[in-house]
């Protein structure tokens, strides 16, 4: 498909709360296409993690895909691409830890972040079945990272 802009912070629609996927446009021609272009654009720019809002798409639409291995934040495990539609994050366990945490739309920062450590996703998968996944750790910070987006959130807020 086609790599997208990613919009940055400053720009007023990354604070715009997201508007929920419609059922008649899951599994459309044109919700595919954009799920595409958001693949495409997640891996020109080397991120894990995309939300529509950051390509100026205002849907609770996101992907997510983790490279196993190790890395800055020990030796995590694959998590192949994944694309959650109205996901919902439920916390599972207060306690919190904190990662340093970046973002595409906000380039070159860092930022310690404290997150809630085990969470539980309840979200719609592209063939419109509902699905959950329970994440913990690393996996809890990456989810709740990129959802935030679809509130008009970003790390710097927290």
């Amino acid at each position: 498909m086609s790599v997208r802009r990613i919009i940055r912070m400053g720009h007023p629609n990354l604070r715009k709360p997201a508007q929920p996927v419609t059922p008649d446009a899951i599994g459309s021609p044109e919700l595919a296409r954009l799920v595409a272009d958001m693949v495409d654009t997640l891996h020109d720019y080397s991120g894990i993690g995309l939300a529509a809002p950051q390509i100026d798409e205002p849907l609770r639409l996101a992907i997510v895909e983790i490279p196993g291995g190790p890395s800055r934040y020990g030796d995590i495990e694959t998590l192949p691409l994944t694309t959650f539609i109205n996901p919902v994050v439920t916390v599972l366990n207060e306690e919190v830890a904190g990662y340093w945490e970046g973002c595409l739309s906000v380039p070159g920062l860092r930022g310690f972040v404290e997150r809630p450590q085990h969470v539980r996703i309840d979200y719609t998968n592209e063939e419109g079945a509902a699905a959950e996944l329970e994440l913990q750790g690393f996996w809890a910070t990456v989810f709740q990272h990129e959802f935030d987006h679809l509130d008009g959130k970003l790390y710097v807020d927290r």
